[in-house]
């Protein structure tokens, strides 16, 4: 369907490459916890943003890292998914794609100390 993804697909996980599905979103705009909330809006998809957001900040001057890649990842745990889940991810994924265009991104709304990228809190501006 035209996906940009991390190649190749290992059996772990998928990465979807936000930055490239998202271009015209900059990072400070978060695009890959955008996608991933994108994902869960759509279908209840839970995923896992590896970019920006997980980089952190520097501890001395307080600003964002800003890592290379925008990943979101979606993980495969072994015989817990069914084909249908498989299914549904798939068929939500490409819808989010195709609205790609229409996407906004995020802004921080709170961010604790430790551990922003499991507590952090988001919204669209």
């Amino acid at each position: 369907a035209g996906i940009p993804c991390v190649q190749p697909i290992g059996g772990h996980a998928v990465y979807l490459d936000a930055r490239t599905f998202y271009p015209h979103l900059s990072q400070d705009e978060f695009p890959a916890q955008a996608l991933a909330a994108y994902l869960y809006e759509d279908a209840g998809v839970r995923a896992m943003e590896r970019g920006i957001v997980s980089a952190g900040r520097d501890a001395e001057t307080g600003r964002n890292h800003y890592p290379a890649l925008e990943l979101v990842r979606l993980t495969i745990p072994r015989r817990v998914y069914t084909q249908a889940h498989m299914d549904l991810t798939a068929e939500s994924v490409i819808a989010v794609h195709d609205e790609r265009r229409s996407a906004r991104g995020l802004k921080i709304v709170y961010e604790p100390r430790y551990l922003r990228f499991f507590q952090a809190r988001f919204a669209r501006p």
